[in-house]
Formats: structure tokens, sequence, C-alpha cells
């Protein structure tokens, strides 16, 4: 998801005094109007379009949730479903990136929320939800790095004494990495650097990779990217914000074809020996990303790496939290379906 925005917990101070002060900052050098302005002395400016709720759950969903702040820059929201009530019964961990174009997200975000409480419940998993460092203030790898720690910090919590209570409600032999358009790329990255370092070879096994509408790019453009055709249909991303995005998140005089943009960029060695696990990519028909995800499976399944890959007709970009008509609900249930499966394979 990458084009809405909202005051994010993790803005600098010159952020939150913007307001009405729009005139102290100078001119505007970036912008997608009505979600987010970046001034020219830095000041960066994201206006409150979506919600943000407290982790209170109604007693009737099933499942408990609470937010830990790690550090100033990175906190999560905890998701742990009634199944894992009894003592000794342990769940698979999913942890979860939240989209916004690296720029703009919550884990606080209603949207996250509703469908990370209902994922818990429904794939019967804790679901950890990672708030990372925002771009531009914080350009990647700020997020890959969040997105590491947050992986180690939960392994020291199960391995020391002193850790989480909740922490042992997690099985760290069935980790999943997962999230949606920019948190599918911050998932994807994290699990390149998990399995390459070696660092957890002992203490976790992660067994799948969850990406939803994966936000990737190039300097050349796909057919679905050309073709626009997402305008005539509700899909939430556009060509325009998605390189607006970009230049906002890649270092400095990156262009789109960064590796961490375009993955597929000099990928021959990279894929052959990369230890990904089985990686399941979910696509939308009116996504612009549809033809860049469909050839990223394909370059994937051509090294030799284990790929499902679902397209859902009829929906855009992010559907699974912005669109709530009733061809959405339908693809979101299917969704949950295939998630649970994936999750707890047969």
């Amino acid at each position: 998801m990458a084009t809405i925005s909202f005051s994010h917990n993790h803005q600098s101070s010159n952020n939150r005094r913007s307001g009405s002060h729009h005139h102290r900052h100078g001119p505007v050098v970036e912008e997608i109007e009505g979600l987010i302005k970046v001034f020219n002395d830095g000041c960066v400016e994201r206006p409150p379009i979506v919600p943000t709720v407290s982790p209170t759950l109604h007693p009737s969903t099933k499942a408990t949730a609470f937010d830990i702040k790690l550090s100033n820059d990175t906190s999560t929201r905890v998701y742990i479903p009634d199944a894992a009530a009894s003592p000794s019964f342990t769940l698979p961990l999913l942890v979860y990136f939240h989209g916004g174009g690296f720029c703009v997200g919550s884990a606080a975000w209603s949207c996250y929320h509703d469908f990370l409480t209902s994922l818990a419940v429904k794939a019967r998993c804790v679901v950890v939800s990672v708030n990372y460092r925002l771009a531009p203030e914080h350009r990647l790898p700020a997020a890959y790095d969040d997105g590491v720690n947050v992986v180690s910090w939960l392994v020291k919590q199960q391995v020391s004494n002193g850790g989480y209570s909740w922490v042992s409600k997690c099985n760290l032999s069935n980790v999943f990495l997962a999230g949606d358009s920019a948190g599918a790329n911050i998932a994807y990255q994290v699990a390149v650097r998990i399995t390459g370092s070696g660092k957890f070879v002992n203490t976790l096994n992660l067994k799948g990779i969850i990406l939803i509408h994966p936000f990737f790019g190039g300097e050349s453009r796909t057919s679905s990217e050309k073709q626009q055709h997402h305008s005539k249909s509700s899909s939430a991303l556009t060509l325009s914000a998605s390189d607006t995005y970009w230049r906002l998140a890649l270092p400095r005089g990156a262009n789109r074809d960064h590796p961490w943009c375009n993955p597929l960029v000099n990928s021959t060695s990279f894929l052959r020996e990369a230890k990904l696990p089985t990686t399941m990519v979910f696509m939308a028909e009116f996504d612009i990303l549809k033809d860049r995800n469909l050839e990223m499976c394909k370059v994937m399944r051509s090294h030799g790496k284990r790929v499902e890959g679902i397209v859902h007709g009829s929906v855009g970009h992010a559907f699974h939290i912005l669109d709530s008509s009733s061809v959405s609900r339908d693809r979101i249930h299917d969704m949950m379906c295939r998630l649970h499966n994936f999750i707890h394979p047969l």
C-alpha cells in the first residue's frame, strides 16, 4: 500500500511541528497530493487520513493484542489467538511488515489492526506487527535493519530466562516473514539477510515468506505499469506515487534499478545461491505491480526456488486492507484460507 498515510510515531520534531506553519519550511520538493509532503528544509508532513487505534480487542474476538516498544525507533504490536491459551501449546510465529511505500504507515493503523487480528485467529498463529523507521527521514536500508533487529530480539527473548512470557507461545522452528506492498519488500529483504548470514541457523527455522502485492520497481516500465488500467478499477497505487516513494526511500542518487527496488537486476548468481524458503506471492489483477510480481515468481522458480503465486481477479493493490466491497471480501476469505494452509501444511 503506497498511497494513503497517517501521522506516524516515528516522526521527527520538525514533522510534529509542521501543522499550520508550512511557510516556515520553504517550498515543497516532493508531494503525493493529500498524502505526504516533503519540504525544502527536510520537514515531512503526513496528513492524518487513516485512524490509529489502540491494541484493545473486543472480548468476543478470541485473541489478545498489546504493544511493545523496543527502542525509540522501533515498536511492535503483538496478536495472540486464544488457540495459544494452553500452557504447553505453541503456535507458528508470523512477523508482519505494514505497507506504505516505506514512507507512511503504522502497525496501529485501523486497517492493519483489523486485518492482522483476523489473520492471527483464522490462520492460528502469533503475529508480531513491526513499526519500522520511515523514509525519507530514514532511507533504506533502515527498515531492513529494523526488521532483522526485531527477529533477533524475538530469538533473544525466547532463549533468555528474562524474556517476555508470551514469547514462549511462539514456535521458533516454525517462523514466517510476511508483509504487503513495501512491507512485502521488507519481508523479502529480511529473509535474504537472515538466510544469508547464518546468524539464526540454530535458533530459528524460517519456514516461509508471504509477499502480498510486493512493492518492487525498475527503470523499464512493465505493461501493467504502462496501461494504468487500475485507474478504472479502484486500485490504491499509481505509477506517479510509486516513483515518488522510491525517490524518497532509496539511497540518495540511486535509481529504480537499485537491487532493493529491482531485485531481478544481476539476480542470476544471487538467486541460485540464496537459501530462501517456500514463498507465497499474492497479486491483484488491477495492480500496476502485477506484471513485475509475475516476473519475480518466474525468475525465482527458474533458479529452483519454491514459489506459489496467486492472482486475485477484479481487485487492486492492497485490496485486503483498503476495499470493503463484496468482491474484495470474497478475495480476502480466499487469502485467509490460503494463508492458513500455507502456515499449517497437511
